[in-house]
């Protein structure tokens, strides 16, 4: 289904097995919340991306997601809106937005995103 059926567009890292791994497991927590998501493998759509708004080097080391109104989110804020559309995630979308904990974990996030990147060469 293309991008601008569905009511959210993720826009993943196709090339990492752990994106894959962690788009199947949302999709089991999310049951049939996930039917009204488009996951769109941004792996060589870098002319795509600029076109969208999207910076193709931020794609790749930040999530994005297009919600409903069209606005892209990214990082956490792309985090928290997936996981607000999940019951058993709601909680700790709420806990990572708490402002003590949020730019904690953004670092966290960022230096764990580079050392994949670096392992395998892609950064």
């Amino acid at each position: 289904m293309s991008e601008e059926k569905k009511g959210i567009t993720v826009y993943y890292d196709g090339a990492c097995p752990s994106c894959i791994k962690d788009r199947e497991n949302y999709e089991k927590l999310a049951g049939k919340n996930a039917e009204d998501i488009c996951w769109f493998d941004i792996t060589g759509q870098n002319s795509y991306l600029r076109d969208i708004g999207i910076d193709p080097h931020k794609a790749l080391t930040e999530l994005h997601v297009r919600d409903e109104q069209q606005q892209i989110l990214s990082e956490l804020d792309a985090y928290i809106l997936l996981m607000s559309r999940v019951s058993l995630l709601k909680p700790l979308a709420w806990l990572i937005g708490l402002p003590v904990i949020r730019p904690l974990l953004s670092s966290l996030y960022h230096r764990m995103v580079s050392r994949r990147l670096k392992k395998t060469g892609r950064l």
